[in-house]
């Protein structure tokens, strides 16, 4: 299978492109991005047959079968879009879209179009948060609360390498897209109840640097993400679950108990690494013709707390 790495030379792009060379089977055989320098050094550095600055000329190729969408987020519905007119497949980063209605778009166009279409939510592919999902699958664990904190220090628009962005990041509808959706998928369940807080806007970026939202499922599982890009300190984010058998903390591929002894994963996955198990679901539900976890219409319900999240925060 031949794809296409759009967003090439980004954190998440090069992520992509890490995380592909440990699949069978699969080819990049096209890269975007839209410094030229840059992309082409990428791709002789990698051995990658073809480059652009532009999508429309990797999906003008009839050897490129899908693509992954590693670009500003403010691009992404609009390119998702554009792939599966192309006929293309398309894995795109989270957040799918910025407005529900966008978001909303991709689902449609995906049902028109027949092609498989699947949001990057990471989260649901790393073996921690897989391994707490088999148990509540199987009945040992019930969340009672999952307590999350997203902390970077963010007050200049760099990305996850400290290079300069193109664009804004967002706590609401890019990090906290993260915890809502996953929170969702543990639970099996839609929030039903939402209160949230949004802290000062920054002056230059005009985004707000804090937030705290409370949610709740209907059946009684709440869950506190604190989101803040003002930490000065250790960033990232972590996952506490607190369950009805045992307490369990997820910090990304990693997990342990709630007196911080290592829990094994290494039986949970055929990797360890959530980027490369998000990318083999994508290309096994090509092969397969089925809807892969993490579909774009299986993430909708997340875009639509978003939306409300978003509506209680500009009351």
């Amino acid at each position: 299978m031949k794809i296409c790495v759009a967003g090439a030379a980004g954190a998440f792009g090069r992520k992509h492109l890490q995380a592909i060379t440990a699949i069978n089977e699969v080819e990049v055989a096209s890269i975007v991005d839209t410094v030229p320098d840059l992309i082409q050094d990428i791709a002789k550095e990698q051995q990658i047959e073809h480059w652009a600055t532009d999508l429309s000329e990797s999906l003008a190729r009839p050897d490129i079968e899908a693509v992954i969408l590693a670009t500003p987020t403010p691009l992404h519905a609009a390119q998702a879009i554009q792939c599966l007119r192309a006929g293309k497949h398309v894995l795109v980063e989270i957040p799918m879209a910025e407005k529900l209605v966008d978001a909303e778009s991709i689902v449609k166009t995906q049902r028109e179009t027949g092609r498989i279409a699947m949001a990057g939510h990471t989260r649901r592919f790393n073996p921690s948060h897989q391994w707490v999902h088999h148990r509540i699958a199987s009945g040992e664990l019930s969340i009672q609360h999952l307590v999350v904190q997203t902390y970077f220090f963010r007050r200049s628009n760099l990305n996850a390498l400290g290079e300069p962005r193109s664009w804004t990041d967002h706590l609401l509808w890019h990090h906290a897209c993260h915890t809502v959706d996953l929170f969702q998928y543990q639970t099996g369940e839609i929030v039903s109840k939402i209160q949230a807080l949004q802290g000062p806007i920054h002056p230059e970026l005009g985004i707000a640097m804090d937030m705290s939202i409370s949610l709740q499922v209907p059946s009684g599982a709440i869950c506190s993400l604190s989101l803040s890009f003002n930490n000065d300190g250790p960033l990232g984010t972590f996952f506490r679950y607190i369950c009805d058998h045992g307490t369990y903390i997820a910090r990304y591929d990693d997990l342990v108990d709630g007196y911080e002894n290592p829990i094994d994963l290494s039986g949970v996955a055929e990797s360890q690494n959530g980027i490369e198990l998000e990318d083999r679901e994508f290309f096994s539900a090509i092969r397969e013709g089925r809807e892969p976890n993490s579909s774009v219409a299986e993430c909708l319900p997340a875009m639509r707390t978003l939306e409300l999240i978003e509506e209680q925060i500009n009351i």
